[in-house]
């Protein structure tokens, strides 16, 4: 359906990567994951109007940070879709943080466009990243990523969780994380991911799961080993765990306020770091 008005705008929610397992390397160099994801109610946000001439306008507090020209994953989402637009960018969430700020808005644009023009999103878009399959199935909530990114699972009954993101306004490279990964035919999560639990129980699951990335990445840039352990001494911190290939850890707490409390206490503490208090999964 083609949008009767020319201008559509669409979320782009951050990215958790709750578990992140690397279960083996393909021979084109790819690497097969197994990852549950949920999505948080804070993000970026993506705005498209019909233009002969393609733009993209970046506002927001992480503009200056955000790659420009070729490299930029909103431009080539454009591109992938044939379509000349006008893009406006509001960019708040880090970049190379492990949150999928890129992949997400890279989704949102294809979402966007596909709602402007009427088109459908292409089929295959891992050229746009491995976590651009998963983000483009954002709005249907939390999944399960496996293959290479293009194989997602959406799993529908997971509860919600008060999460706390700490990023140390440093970026983390993809593919040095990688370089540096030690074990990469690691086991994938057990089967099922348990479904219709309360989150106490939930998060007693995935305190059993992993990130295989997080010590390769502490290895490239050390001070995420540091936002990892203030992040799980804060009090009502029932997890902490890194959320992709880092910086980005993620403190899981039992309500709204105990996590809250928490981003202050980090806020105050650590002036320099990205802290900010929010919902996974939400509703």
């Amino acid at each position: 359906m083609v949008n009767d008005t020319d201008t559509a705008e669409v979320f782009a929610p951050a990215k958790i990567n709750m578990t992140l397992h690397v279960t083996g390397r393909r021979d084109d160099g790819y690497h097969e994951l197994d990852s549950l994801v949920m999505f948080a109610d804070i993000g970026d946000r993506v705005t498209v109007s019909r233009a002969d001439t393609p733009a993209l306008d970046m506002t927001g507090p992480m503009a200056e940070k955000t790659p420009k020209g070729d490299d930029n994953l909103v431009l080539r989402a454009a591109r992938m879709m044939g379509t000349d637009a006008h893009i406006t960018l509001e960019k708040t969430l880090p970049v190379a943080a492990g949150i999928g700020g890129g992949s997400s808005d890279a989704a949102a644009t294809l979402r966007a466009l596909s709602e402007l023009t009427g088109k459908p999103i292409p089929d295959d878009i891992l050229a746009l990243g491995a976590d651009a399959p998963v983000c483009c199935a954002a709005p249907a909530g939390a999944a399960r990523m496996s293959g290479v990114g293009q194989i997602v699972t959406p799993l529908p009954d997971l509860p919600e969780l008060h999460a706390v993101l700490v990023n140390p306004n440093i970026p983390v490279m993809t593919t040095e994380v990688f370089r540096r990964l030690a074990k990469r035919d690691n086991a994938p999560m057990p089967d099922p991911i348990p479904s219709g639990v309360d989150a106490a129980t939930f998060i007693e699951w995935l305190k059993a799961q992993r990130n295989d990335l997080q010590d390769a990445a502490i290895a490239c840039e050390p001070v995420i080993e540091q936002v990892f352990s203030t992040l799980e001494v804060t009090p009502g911190c029932m997890l902490a765990r890194m959320s992709g290939s880092g910086g980005t850890c993620f403190g899981i707490y039992a309500d709204a306020e105990t996590a809250a409390s928490a981003a202050g206490r980090l806020q105050e503490s650590h002036p320099g770091w990205w802290v900010v208090a929010t919902r996974l999964n939400a509703t």
